[in-house]
């Protein structure tokens, strides 16, 4: 790593501290003020630090995705990790309210709980599709 970029990190990282505290320092100081500029701080300076650790830490990493912005490898890998995410979300969000509709409907009738249980099961299938898309987008590259 060249000297320019762990200036331009640090500097980033003493402003991350100083424009927050500033902003709250030049205005009224009201609670509400206080926890925009601490949040505002907490997110830039440690977003800040977890670059420059990825950077310092793992240089050969970062030169490495650098050389396959070029390739379409990139893009297969953005793709397998997309489907198995957004499949995991979509998952999460149907068992969710499959779930609890099936808890409400075997709380009123024991004897449908084996039928709850295959709408919770077809909704759980959503992860494992995207998870097997992502696989043959593995294969492929």
């Amino acid at each position: 790593m060249n000297t320019l970029t762990k200036l331009v990190l640090v500097a980033a990282l003493v402003l991350s501290v100083i424009i927050p505290f500033g902003y709250f320092l030049l205005g009224q100081k009201k609670r509400s003020r206080y926890k925009k500029a601490l949040g505002l701080n907490v997110f830039a300076f440690f977003g800040t630090l977890l670059i420059a650790a990825v950077i310092m830490l793992y240089p050969d990493r970062v030169q490495a995705a650098q050389a396959a912005q070029n390739s379409s490898a990139g893009i297969g890998y953005l793709a397998a990790a997309l489907s198995t995410g957004l499949s995991g979300i979509g998952g999460g969000i149907a068992v969710a309210s499959a779930a609890s509709a099936a808890l409400g409907a075997i709380s009123e009738d024991s004897s449908i709980f084996g039928k709850s249980l295959i709408f919770a099961g077809l909704a759980e299938g959503i992860c494992l599709y995207g998870l097997v898309i992502a696989f043959m987008i593995l294969g492929k590259l």
